[in-house]
């Protein structure tokens, strides 16, 4: 049991997530991920969520574990041609993940995801949330981009706003 860790998690509140993530900023994700997927046929969503439960908490739930729930909560698998990406931010680790379906995961691969959220982290390091995000988000839809790019006039499967848990 990590008693550092729960501490964190018990004392990270709603505020500071609204502060690190302001409606601005998730306006600026959202016009990102928009723009992002009128270039493949992928669908990419974010969500950050503060901190974990006491329950999952203190069972250690990782922050991995966790983006895998989130990413069946929000039907990412549930796309046409397999290729959803969750880009998930425990905020009280500063940990990302990122869940790709196996449509994408088989092409790009989990060593580039892995780039991508230490990225991610580095910047969140320098309190540098939203550039950070757009940055990940990029990233992704450069993968997206080569294995299934757009063709035509897309359906948007999934919604674009950010998630906040």
């Amino acid at each position: 049991m990590n008693i550092k860790r729960i501490t964190t998690h018990l004392l990270l509140t709603h505020w500071q997530v609204n502060r690190v993530f302001p409606r601005q900023t998730l306006i600026a994700i959202e016009q990102a991920i928009k723009a992002s997927e009128t270039e493949h046929v992928g669908e990419i969503r974010f969500a950050v969520e503060g901190a974990l439960h006491s329950t999952p908490l203190l069972k250690g739930q990782s922050a991995r574990e966790r983006a895998i729930e989130v990413f069946s909560q929000l039907r990412l698998w549930d796309t046409e041609h397999n290729n959803g990406v969750l880009i998930y931010l425990l905020l009280a680790d500063r940990d990302v993940e990122i869940v790709a379906d196996r449509g994408i995961h088989a092409k790009a691969g989990a060593q580039e995801w892995e780039t991508i959220c230490r990225k991610m982290e580095s910047a969140f390091k320098q309190a540098n949330y939203e550039s950070g995000v757009i940055s990940g988000i990029q990233a992704v839809t450069q993968h997206l981009t080569k294995h299934f790019p757009a063709f035509g006039a897309g359906q948007n499967e999934l919604p674009d706003k950010p998630v906040v848990l």
